[in-house]
């Protein structure tokens, strides 16, 4: 029958691998749930980069000396959690760049580089079909007036998403302000908000902390935080993450 260790109260209290795995688990643990309760979006990096390092710490932890004085156990394992914290946001923190006054974009200019970017991530069907959840579907994700059996030209798609791609631009734009719009939105970082928009949501982006960062001037920081929408079903995808590396690199065109 399994046995506990003679010091297991010492070890529950003051040992350095215990807590950096038990640390490592709820750095890990703790966004999830707090997004699941609130609907609050939060950067996945940290998260990541501070559970691993608490991980790998507390693996470490076993190569080192025990039975320090309490209070320096203390100290040690206070040190090594702070230096791993400071480690993960230097790892996970975009590169600074300065704001830049970018000429406003026309839509004409935006929907000419959204246009084709979106058309690539989404894919094409020119016959209805149903979706993940039932509802009909054509071309490149529409489902306005769509019923099952209608067929659609690739013109008459292309035509189409045209149309609904200038929508999510529109409605997004709702949540830009005024700087935003005269000096943050060339047309390439336009295109990678509203790609996104198209995909998770007009209010989902507009509300979201990439846009919250681009009108708060933290032009690299929105951007990073576009990647942050790289989930479906509560877990990562790896089509999700690829789309939201791609919107990333576009929008961060012209940055330094």
């Amino acid at each position: 029958m399994p046995r506990l260790v003679a010091d297991w109260r010492r070890v529950l209290l003051l040992s350095l691998s215990f807590w950096m795995q038990i640390a490592g688990i709820v750095v890990l643990i703790a966004p999830e749930l707090w997004y699941r309760i609130t609907g609050q979006d939060y950067d996945p990096n940290v998260a990541w980069w501070l559970g691993l390092g608490l991980l790998v710490a507390g693996a470490g932890g076993r190569l080192l000396e025990q039975g320090l004085a309490p209070w320096k156990e203390a100290v040690r394992i206070l040190a090594v959690a702070l230096i791993i914290f400071a480690l993960a946001l230097l790892l996970a923190w975009p590169a600074s760049s300065a704001p830049l006054t970018a000429t406003p974009a026309t839509e004409a200019e935006t929907l000419a580089i959204a246009v084709p970017f979106i058309a690539r991530e989404e894919g094409k069907r020119n016959v209805a079909y149903r979706d993940a959840v039932g509802i009909p579907t054509i071309c490149f994700g529409s489902i306005r007036g769509v019923h099952m059996g209608m067929v659609k030209t690739d013109q008459e798609c292309l035509d189409l998403l045209w149309v609904e791609v200038a929508d999510h631009r529109n409605g997004l734009h709702r949540f830009f302000t005024a700087a935003t719009v005269a000096g943050r939105l060339p047309a390439t970082r336009d295109a990678a908000y509203t790609s996104l928009a198209f995909n998770v949501g007009i209010v989902g982006t507009g509300k979201s902390t990439a846009t919250r960062r681009l009108n708060d001037g933290d032009i690299a920081g929105g951007c990073q935080a576009l990647t942050w929408f790289d989930k479906a079903g509560h877990r990562v995808l790896r089509g999700l993450f690829e789309r939201r590396k791609r919107e990333k690199a576009l929008c961060m065109v012209g940055l330094h």
